[in-house]
């Protein structure tokens, strides 16, 4: 996952607000009690968009399973004057050299941990990965918005240099959305590349990931709707979680 796909991927979610959503996890990660220049582990940093945003704010350690993301994250790392370690982390096993402050994970990473085993290793890893009171903060995109909202008629999207097809199929038994997206890249000869990316994603729900954090151990277990501090409604289409390790 995530290939060829990388060298895209910026150009598709050109309108993200990563500005407002990174100022939302500053602020989850001050109401937790993680201080500026706290150590901050992420996962599932994809091509570095909210590792710029919190790199200002604390000290980041962020990581990815994929090189080709990485590759991308950390020239942008680079670019912005930005010294950081990026490092190959699968999300199900992550790690710190030194007892972190935060564990934070975006933009759906959760969504791709499609089995409740996977969910309980990224807990567990996260949990052994925290100091006594860290914090864990993560979104995904709501059960609603994967089965109800996501599977309709095919998304198309038409520009001079770039275009995309994008499929979408719910799967009820699994509780997953099976998704292929096409993408049309011109070249700079004026030839297009086409990329095929396959995904899928997991529909949780609020009461599943609640139940898994406190099986984890995390206590403090607090859940918003998006970039808000208010409980969400039952069609919201994210979910932030924040959760906390108990003092020892």
């Amino acid at each position: 996952m995530y290939g060829d796909f990388a060298r895209v991927y910026d150009r598709l979610m050109r309108d993200v607000d990563y500005g407002a959503w990174g100022a939302h996890y500053r602020k989850l990660l001050e109401q937790a009690g993680v201080p500026r220049g706290g150590r901050v582990l992420e996962g599932a940093c994809g091509t570095g968009n909210m590792t710029m945003e919190l790199a200002g704010h604390y000290s980041v350690t962020p990581g990815d399973a994929s090189e080709e993301m990485l590759s991308v994250a950390a020239r942008k790392a680079r670019q912005a004057g930005l010294s950081l370690a990026f490092t190959r982390q699968d999300l199900r096993a992550l790690a710190a050299h030194r007892p972190a402050d935060a564990v934070v994970c975006a933009c759906d990473g959760v969504n791709y941990l499609l089995t409740p085993r996977d969910l309980r290793r990224f807990l567990l890893s996260a949990y052994r990965a925290l100091k006594p009171g860290g914090a864990l903060a993560f979104d995904l995109s709501s059960h609603f918005k994967l089965s109800r909202l996501l599977p309709k008629a095919p998304q198309v999207l038409l520009e001079e240099d770039i275009a995309y097809v994008w499929l979408s199929r719910w799967d009820q038994r699994a509780q997953r959305l099976h998704m292929e997206l096409s993408v049309f890249a011109r070249r700079t000869d004026g030839a297009f590349d086409r990329l095929v990316e396959r995904q899928a994603q997991r529909g949780w729900s609020r009461g599943e990931i609640e139940a898994a954090l406190r099986q984890a151990g995390f206590g403090s277990v607090r859940c918003y709707g998006n970039l808000t501090l208010r409980a969400p409604g039952p069609q919201a289409r994210r979910l932030h979680f924040l959760a906390k390790k108990p003092l020892e």
